[in-house]
């Protein structure tokens, strides 16, 4: 009975050595086909953990490289629709230079009046331009019609002001905001504005001006009046906010004029009680108002040499009032995308760096593995004969 239970006994031990033995080398075999060391987190459940926090990481990661896509499309379009605005605005700039032409015929400056239009509709094309999914790049914080409405009084700004931006720790603009963009240049020169009283008959007319000396500029209102007395000379007296301030001179064509710090040109023939205001400067100017102005006189066939000679110099003005404005916003818009580069190339940083701790956590050395598995290879065949002679062993051996 003892010999029974001694045979059962060590069959059963080396049954169970050679099925561990088996166990272990078919996984360090299935580690090396995986070529991971952790597969679950029995494993290694430190290294579980650590491995699972990094995949995590990449995920937060790789959802922030998507927004950097976004964003960068969206920024890509607005700098490229700002760099058109601004070459439209060229041609449209040389058209009222060449209206100014004393020889054009009513009928060449018309035409020239319908090149503007057409500019004009390219123009609004651009900034109701789409970003390709359902959005309008200059949409502000989103409208789900085009943000810019033409209408009899002009163009104006139909969406939310402001500026989209993705729900992250890093600024990353999804649109521009559209009226500041394209509704908010700053009138004349920047700093007041130069312009003809509408009742004027003459073919005098004003340039932008310039600052003289910004330490006594006011940012009041003034109005040059002239007064012709033929043969007398002609002359002109400045008032300030309709109160005359003394200041008189003799006219001299295209002489400088200067204004508590202000200076201007006029030029042409003013006819008696012509005038000419000059007001501070607003963040109003929009390139629809400014070719609005410019066509409307170069549409009438009745237009005067002097209305014609302001509409060029204000319209110039104006244009390049708009394309500097644009410039700006097209420099904040290349200095968005070299932030999102410096942001994708951070998140690229940390994209490798938790790969390298997943990697370090759950990877399987493939040089020491191969050793174990020798190993565990020499281990089961020692215990793949033991079984066998324990198998080979019976109550016959003996009596032999």
């Amino acid at each position: 009975m003892s010999g029974r239970v001694s045979n059962t006994s060590r069959y059963e031990s080396a049954v169970t050595v050679l099925q561990r033995r088996q166990a272990e080398m078919s996984e360090a075999q299935m580690q090396m086909t995986s070529g991971k060391r952790v597969s679950k987190p029995s494993d290694d459940p430190t290294a579980a953990a650590r491995a699972e926090r990094a995949f995590i990481a990449q995920q937060r990661i790789e959802s922030a490289q998507r927004s950097v896509g976004v964003s960068r499309s969206a920024m890509a379009l607005t700098e490229s629709a700002l760099g058109r605005a601004g070459d439209l605005l060229q041609n449209a700039r040389e058209k009222l230079i060449s209206a100014g032409n004393g020889t054009y015929s009513g009928a060449e400056r018309a035409a020239l009046a319908t090149d503007l239009v057409a500019l004009r509709g390219q123009l609004l094309q651009l900034a109701n331009q789409t970003d390709g999914a359902g959005g309008y790049i200059f949409g502000g914080q989103g409208t789900l019609a085009p943000p810019f409405v033409d209408s009899a009084g002009g163009v104006t700004f139909a969406g939310t002001s402001g500026q989209g931006q993705l729900s992250t720790s890093e600024q990353m603009p999804t649109s521009v905001d559209g009226e500041s963009v394209w509704l908010s240049a700053r009138s004349g020169n920047g700093v007041f504005v130069t312009g003809a009283a509408a009742a004027n008959t003459g073919s005098a007319f004003i340039d932008a001006g310039g600052v003289a000396d910004p330490s006594v500029l006011t940012g009041q209102n003034y109005q040059v009046v002239f007064n012709v007395a033929p043969p007398a000379v002609t002359t002109y007296a400045v008032s300030m906010n309709g109160v005359p301030t003394g200041q008189t001179g003799n006219y001299i064509p295209g002489g400088a004029i200067t204004v508590d710090g202000m200076t201007f040109d006029i030029g042409g023939a003013p006819a008696n009680g012509d005038a000419f205001d000059i007001t501070p400067s607003t963040p109003d100017m929009d390139p629809f108002e400014a070719l609005d102005r410019a066509i409307a006189v170069l549409s009438d066939p009745n237009a005067t040499r002097g209305a014609i000679a302001q509409s060029v110099n204000s319209g110039v003005r104006d244009v390049d009032a708009v394309m500097s404005h644009f410039s700006a916003n097209r420099s904040v818009a290349g200095a968005a995308l070299s932030r999102l580069d410096a942001i994708e190339s951070r998140n690229q940083d940390r994209d490798l760096w938790a790969k390298s701790v997943q990697s370090d956590a759950e990877d399987l050395d493939m040089v020491k593995a191969v050793s174990e598995f020798q190993n565990k290879q020499t281990s089961y065949q020692a215990a793949l004969q033991s079984y066998a002679m324990v198998q080979s062993m019976s109550l016959f051996d003996y009596l032999k």
